[in-house]
């Protein structure tokens, strides 16, 4: 891809690293965090890199707050999936298809 994402938390050089619970996805840009920690707190900035050009250009900063009113709003479950019909792939090679449940 000529687009490639990565998110910074809180300053340079503290990139998110993907785990069990972060996810950065290569196709939006989109940083998923599941079950939310105090440790997650901060800001994030979101860092688009061009692979032709090898150019970086960052977002603004977003704040992750950590609400403690217990007011966390209802979210119906809902599945994110934006597969195309067909993935022609070759053989041997790996196929990543992203998928997201999200709500409660």
């Amino acid at each position: 891809p000529e687009l490639t994402y990565a998110w910074i938390f809180n300053e340079y050089p503290t990139f998110v690293h993907q785990d069990n619970r972060r996810f950065v996805s290569q196709e939006t840009g989109n940083l998923y965090i599941a079950k939310v920690e105090a440790s997650d707190v901060g800001n994030y900035t979101c860092v688009v890199t061009n692979t032709v050009t090898n150019s970086r250009v960052l977002g603004p900063p977003t704040p992750l707050i950590l609400r403690n009113d217990g007011v966390m709003g209802e979210y119906e479950p809902k599945i994110e999936v934006q597969f195309p019909e067909t993935v022609p792939s070759a053989k041997g090679t790996t196929v990543k298809l992203e998928c997201f449940a999200l709500g409660k």
